[in-house]
Parts: C-alpha cells; structure tokens; sequence
C-alpha cells in the first residue's frame, strides 16, 4: 500500500467529497471521551465547498445531547464493495437553517420525523473536518485483487492500494 498524503486544500476538499458523499453512510460517533462511543449510522446529505459535511438529526437524539456537551465527533466511512474508507476526526456545530432543512428534505428522511419538515426538533449538524485518514484503490478493486494476487505468487506489479492523511 503505497502512501499518498493530500496537503492541497482544494484535492483535500475532493477528496473528502469524493469519499463521503460517493460512499454516502457513516458511523457518527460522539462523546470520544467517554468509551464506549455513542455510534449511529447516519447518511450524509451533503458536503460542501469548504468540506463541511451536512447530517439531518433530531434535538431529541443522544447525538444532540452529547455534542452539546463536547463538540468533537469522529466519522467512519466504509464502502468495501469499492475498497474505499474514509475516518474523519472533526468539529461538530449544532445549526438550525429551515432553508438547508428544506433542501435537505426527502421522503427518507421524513420517516424519521412524524410531525413533518416543520418540527420543530429537526437540527443540522454541520461537521467541519479537522483531521482525515483514507484508504482506497488508484483502480477499480478487481485490479487490485489481480495485483495482489500476482504478487503473492511472485511478480513484482506496483501498489494498486493507497491510504494517506487529509490536511484541510
């Protein structure tokens, strides 16, 4: 696995883009000091131009309460299928937008809220990377298979698997 660092902003913004929105759930995880972590699947609704990622949620979850008390949250990203993954150590701001809300609505996220894009529980966590760590394939995974496995038969092919930090 050969490692490729991105220190650019801009190929830090893409890169997390890239990874987030393409792999699209994650592990939202809060209160890091206090372990076991509280740990949710949650889907993305989008990341914008400065890498900020946007998540719908309620005031009422263990979510809410513990960013309140300690804004750190860690995300994990994994797509297997893709052999890609994506761990993300970041700032998490409480925001209330009915615009961004209303953007953000859809008929899977309604399931989650009886009383409609109205309710008045209905926050937006705005997660703002501080800290990122990927791995993917500079291919698609069964070229990287392949070159696994002539290399553990004794070819010499280059490192089809890359991981790296993301400086923002």
């Amino acid at each position: 696995m050969s490692q490729e660092n991105i220190n650019n902003r801009s190929e830090a913004i893409k890169k997390i883009k890239e990874l987030a929105e393409g792999i699209n759930f994650c592990f939202f995880c809060t209160d890091l000091a206090q372990p076991p972590f509280e740990s949710t699947p949650m889907s993305v609704q989008e990341v914008d131009d400065n890498a900020s990622i946007w998540f719908l949620a309620s005031k009422e979850s263990e979510k809410y309460k513990n960013i309140k008390i300690n804004e750190q949250v860690q995300l994990y990203f994994s797509d297997p299928s893709s052999m890609k993954y994506l761990s993300l150590f970041a700032k998490a701001e409480l925001v209330d937008d009915q615009k961004r809300i209303d953007k953000y609505w859809n008929n899977f996220v309604a399931g989650w809220f009886e009383k409609g894009r109205a309710d008045p529980n209905i926050v937006l966590f705005k997660i703002i990377p501080q800290q990122a760590h990927y791995w993917d394939t500079k291919h698609h995974k069964l070229v990287s298979y392949a070159v696994t496995l002539l290399n553990a038969m004794g070819s010499n092919l280059s490192d089809q698997d890359r991981e790296g930090n993301i400086q923002i």
